[in-house]
């Protein structure tokens, strides 16, 4: 388990995400829900840290952690709360809320974007009124690439990029009073990770989508030589693509079609890649998850499994070893670049 600076929190070698405690794409019943939150803390290795945020259901899911916790009887001390700050609760005004439109189930609130200095700070405080005493040690601004992705023009990128900075200005000023212990950021462009880390020196940072079986380039490998050496702790999550490493059929949180010529090389490599595993009895998703962690820097995955009995699976899969012959039969048909070292 990796420190977090000099935070005196402690990393392990999983987080675990909270979206489905929010209701994204079904809706769990309590006790299902209660399921999940116990199971943290049965297959924990002796810290447990969750990442949720207030965008998840529209605040639903802190509410759910704070019900759990209590419910079941577990106290502030016992769990580390990573929060993704940018989205604030609103009355819901039509049949389905307007952030994310068929992504969450049954909610009986909106949410609107607010990022700047003032906003974190309304999106910060009310994340710790639903969250209801169990107050959240580590933070972020949520999704800034996607939020910088949707600038009209250059000139409204960059007045983006001051509102994702005034953002950051009031978490590490939350740092220096106290409020809380480390500020991080998460990102599916690790690009924008890059750019922010020039005018910013965060504790830890998430990369989604971009360190996987699938997508590994040299250019990350670099990047994560040059955070360890900083000692930023570095976190790995939708290490799946979306679900299509493991048979699923988005990739990269798009639908994509075998029949459709554009996507057939992606197909084409999840056939080999499946090959290899039947050859060897290796689980696709085990696999995945094995690499995600292989490269030295990088201090833990992100899961968020709906299951409870998937999290002492992951544990598992975690504490063993995977055979050289393995990687390097997938290695041989191509699934991970040759250049790549730590297999």
């Amino acid at each position: 388990m990796k420190k977090l600076g000099n935070t005196g929190l402690i990393c392990p070698p999983i987080v675990y995400g909270t979206s489905y405690l929010g209701n994204l794409y079904q809706e769990l019943t309590e006790e299902e829900k209660l399921a999940l939150i116990k199971e943290w803390f049965n297959v924990s290795y002796g810290n447990v840290t969750i990442d949720s945020a207030g965008k998840y259901g529209a605040g639903l899911a802190l509410e759910v952690i704070a019900h759990g916790l209590k419910k079941l009887g577990f106290s502030p001390k016992d769990i580390t709360i990573s929060i993704k700050l940018g989205w604030y609760r609103v009355p819901l005004e039509s049949s389905e809320p307007t952030f994310e439109p068929g992504a969450w189930v049954n909610l009986q609130y909106d949410a609107v974007q607010k990022i700047s200095y003032s906003g974190i700070l309304e999106c910060w405080e009310q994340g710790c009124r639903l969250l209801d005493g169990f107050k959240p040690l580590l933070v972020s601004v949520h999704d800034p690439d996607e939020y910088l992705q949707s600038a009209h023009n250059e000139e409204d990128r960059l007045l983006r990029m001051d509102n994702i900075l005034g953002a950051y200005k009031a978490l590490f000023e939350l740092k220096e009073k106290g409020e809380v212990k480390a500020v991080g950021i998460g990102s599916k462009d690790w690009l924008v990770i890059k750019e922010l880390y020039d005018k910013v020196h965060f504790d830890w940072v998430m990369f989604a989508n971009k360190f996987t079986l699938y997508h590994h380039p040299a250019e990350i490998l670099h990047f994560f030589e040059q955070l360890h050496k900083d000692g930023v702790v570095i976190i790995n999550s939708a290490i799946f693509n979306g679900g299509f490493l493991t048979g699923g059929q988005y990739f990269d949180y798009r639908k994509v079609e075998e029949s459709d010529l554009n996507n057939l090389h992606l197909f084409e490599w999840r056939k080999r890649f499946f090959k290899v595993c039947k050859y060897f009895f290796v689980d696709p998703g085990d696999a995945c998850l094995k690499f995600a962690l292989s490269a030295p820097q990088v201090n833990a995955v992100a899961l968020n499994p709906s299951k409870p009995h998937r999290m002492l699976h992951n544990k598992h899969v975690v504490d063993s070893e995977f055979t050289g012959e393995f990687w390097n039969a997938l290695k041989a048909e191509a699934i991970i670049l040759n250049y790549y070292p730590y297999v």
